[in-house]
């Protein structure tokens, strides 16, 4: 038996960085997302001993504990460790991490990780969770169990998928709003906009460190102001299928952004994005707390091409991708249908026999 999770990456539009406190506690936080065809997974293979042996397939690193571990936050798969710890897992088993997307690239990969985990685990001991307690637990273990500075909307964006329109008043004050939008408007969203990878990665801590500092001052509180302003607007204009204004709105909250921290942007990004606008697409912003990561570009389909040669030609790595509806899911895998053996197929005039 394999048990496996599995939740998806997320892009946010608008209201970035108002999920972290004190801004959301103090102001109200709002953020306008939706999650990707690109997933964070978790798979457990139950063990007959007391070992628990978890494997990093994407940094290729296995680390074993026993059941009866104290667990040590020491920088060494800290995340696995904390999961393990708040599910109380006491049972030997194999755990295999896998992830779409590199940490820091502005995705929400370490807390898209910690959901699939815990939604596996949660499946392994037969415990039910909604979203709200899934999305919840997995907050609580990454930002106060770890420490790990951040704010509401990876954990909630992973759990719940789909478009959402999230408002953050602190924990416990999370509303998640599914957004009905028609899927033409989609299909063309989704068409008009480029995912480029800028082949650096960031530390968002130390960015929404210096974040949280600018909040006490007037322009960084202002800026505050004007992102979660915008998340509002954008959410109005997507769902009246208004695109292209949701595009320049993007680029809008994309000057804000960058007046909250100084760390945000760097001059690598700065000259991709010219590119991009110089070349007819009307906004974008970069993923996550900033510093590197993917950057986000729409751009109207006349100039698709065009902004996508510019991007590619500036040391962009343009990435397939498509929006995901679903959250965050856990199922069984039945390893007995992975036997090798004999497939037999009769045929009017012959069998045939395959060996696999």
């Amino acid at each position: 038996m394999v048990i496996r999770g599995r939740a998806p990456l997320r892009v946010s539009f608008g209201g970035g960085g108002t999920d972290v406190a004190p801004f959301c506690v103090e102001q109200g936080g709002a953020i306008l997302g939706s999650t990707i065809n690109k997933y964070a997974y978790c798979s457990i293979v139950p063990r007959e001993d007391d070992q628990i042996v978890v494997h990093s397939l994407d940094f290729d690193m296995t680390v074993k504990y026993n059941t009866n571990e104290n667990y040590v936050y020491d920088g060494k798969l800290d995340l696995v460790k904390a999961a393990l710890k708040a599910m109380e897992i006491k049972a030997g088993c194999e755990v295999y991490l896998q992830c779409d997307a590199p940490p820091g690239s502005g995705l929400g990969t370490s807390s898209t990780v910690m959901v699939a985990m815990l939604i596996a685990m949660a499946r392994w001991k037969g415990i039910m969770m909604d979203g709200y307690r899934l999305a919840d637990l997995a907050f609580q273990v990454e930002r106060e169990d770890l420490k790990i500075a951040g704010g509401y909307q990876d954990q909630y964006a992973a759990t719940f998928g789909g478009f959402n329109f999230i408002e953050f008043h602190g924990r416990n004050d999370v509303v998640v709003n599914p957004l009905r939008i028609k899927k033409e408007i989609l299909h063309e969203l989704q068409y008009n906009l480029l995912l480029c990878y800028t082949g650096n990665v960031h530390v968002s801590a130390n960015i929404i460190k210096d974040q949280v500092k600018n909040y006490e001052k007037k322009d960084g509180f202002e800026a505050m102001c004007e992102v979660k302003a915008l998340a509002y607007a954008m959410k109005d204009e997507l769902l009246k299928g208004n695109l292209n204004t949701f595009g320049k709105l993007l680029d809008y909250g994309w000057e804000s952004k960058k007046r909250m921290s100084s760390k945000i942007t760097n001059p690598q990004v700065d000259q991709l994005y010219e590119e991009a606008k110089s070349s007819g697409a009307l906004g974008g912003k970069l993923l996550g707390a900033g510093g590197g990561g993917y950057l986000l570009v729409y751009c109207p389909y006349n100039v698709r091409h065009k902004v996508a040669e510019r991007l590619e030609a500036a040391g962009g790595q343009l990435t397939d991708w498509n929006f995901e509806l679903r959250g965050a899911q856990s199922w069984i895998a039945d390893e007995h249908r992975w036997d090798y053996g004999q497939v037999k197929v009769q045929m009017p005039d012959k069998e045939y026999i395959f060996h696999v």
